[in-house]
């Protein structure tokens, strides 16, 4: 019984800690596109193509309408002004449906960047951001500079970290 406790523990420990990002500072960024929804409205997301205008900062989060995933949605549409203003391009990504982002668009992105959804989590698993065995992202986010490569990287499980150390990555490409 001892064991299959301790066997528990460190199996919830390794799930609640951040993944280590297999992407890394200077790799090529996965190209990737998804149907996203930006106030309600569905659409294509591509990197490709946001790319384009400028750098784009790809967020990976678990599930909308939970607690830190609302946190940091919010704070995101809340800096969007900040990022526009250095060219970049937001936009978060989960497994949810596309249905479910319509709302959480709308609700808690309050409409100012695309939320995509990537159900079969193709693309968070390209980007090394699944969480364990489950169909569900990590809280990791990306920064992609305009020659397709990644930038920067914040792994961390606190949602309210991720806003501010990305807005800094930003402000330190120019």
């Amino acid at each position: 019984m001892k064991t299959l406790a301790l066997g528990l523990a460190a199996v919830g420990l390794a799930l609640a800690s951040p993944a280590f990002a297999a992407l890394k500072v200077g790799d090529k960024a996965p190209d990737f596109s998804l149907p996203a929804a930006t106030n309600g409205k569905v659409d294509t997301f591509s990197t490709k193509a946001a790319l384009k205008n400028g750098p784009v900062l790809v967020y990976f989060y678990p599930k909308a309408f939970t607690g830190g995933c609302s946190l940091e949605a919010h704070q995101f549409s809340e800096a969007i002004p900040e990022f526009q203003a250095h060219h970049v391009t937001v936009i978060g990504v989960s497994t949810d449906d596309i249905a479910t982002l319509q709302r959480f668009s709308k609700e808690t992105c309050q409409g100012k960047f695309p939320v995509g959804a990537d159900t079969k989590a193709s693309v968070t698993k390209a980007y090394d951001a699944q969480m364990g065995a489950m169909n569900m992202s990590n809280r990791i986010s990306y920064l992609i500079g305009t020659d397709g490569k990644i930038a920067f990287v914040h792994d961390s499980g606190d949602a309210s970290t991720h806003v501010s150390a990305l807005l800094a990555a930003v402000k330190d490409m120019h």
